[in-house]
């Protein structure tokens, strides 16, 4: 599958080690200040798109200088630029799409950004957001696999729409046959794997799928 990975400007400790993901064969796209967040762990961006309001000066000549393709959109606009990143890689014709730096910041953002999963799914094409805690997913139905990540063990299950019908897991701690999840519903909450790998299946409506870890707890103690 094609992957194009876009890096937004969320704030950076909630960024994973993007230097992970170099040994896939992606196209990195920097959405503003995401693309020195790539400069500065030594990927060269693909492409770097934006305004670019959120940088200084020095910032912009090196995102300039380190990028193969720099296309500086105005700060009044109608997209904003993760949007912007976004219509790039389809461009590209990109199959799967991971998006780094868009949660941990302003909330409307985040939510904002999430929502840009489902007319992703509705293409045909995955969309995933990743941060330090969580791996997300949105999901339409039918029957899905997923698999046992010791970086994110917890699973959730959380109704995109306002209602979810039919909604059965296999192989999970917590089993469920042909549920009906509503909108707030905390049913589908913190679930985890029985083994290396499950199943989850669903009628109507759209899912996100959440895998996740503890974070905080985790810095606690350290």
């Amino acid at each position: 599958m094609k992957g194009i990975a876009i890096v937004g400007g969320g704030p950076g400790e909630h960024i994973p080690a993007l230097h992970r993901y170099k040994e896939e064969e992606l196209t990195w796209i920097g959405a503003d200040r995401g693309a020195i967040t790539l400069v500065n762990e030594g990927i060269s961006p693909d492409y770097a798109v934006g305004d670019f309001d959120s940088v200084s000066k020095e910032e912009l000549e090196e995102i300039k200088h380190s990028s193969k393709e720099f296309t500086k959109h105005p700060a009044e606009k109608d997209e904003t630029d993760l949007e912007i990143a976004v219509r790039k890689a389809l461009s590209l014709e990109a199959e799967v799409i991971y998006f780094f730096g868009v949660t941990g910041g302003r909330l409307d953002h985040a939510l904002t950004n999430l929502q840009i999963l489902a007319p992703l799914e509705n293409q045909g094409i995955k969309g995933v957001v990743i941060d330090k805690g969580n791996w997300v997913e949105c999901k339409s139905p039918g029957r899905h696999e997923v698999f046992n990540d010791p970086d994110y063990p917890n699973i959730s299950f959380i109704p995109f729409t306002p209602e979810v019908r039919g909604l059965t897991l296999g192989g999970f701690y917590y089993p469920l046959e042909n549920a009906y999840v509503p909108w707030g519903s905390t049913l589908c909450v913190s679930n985890k794997l029985i083994s290396e790998k499950g199943t989850f299946s669903f009628e109507h409506g759209i899912l996100l799928l959440i895998k996740s870890r503890d974070v905080l707890s985790e810095s606690r103690k350290s």
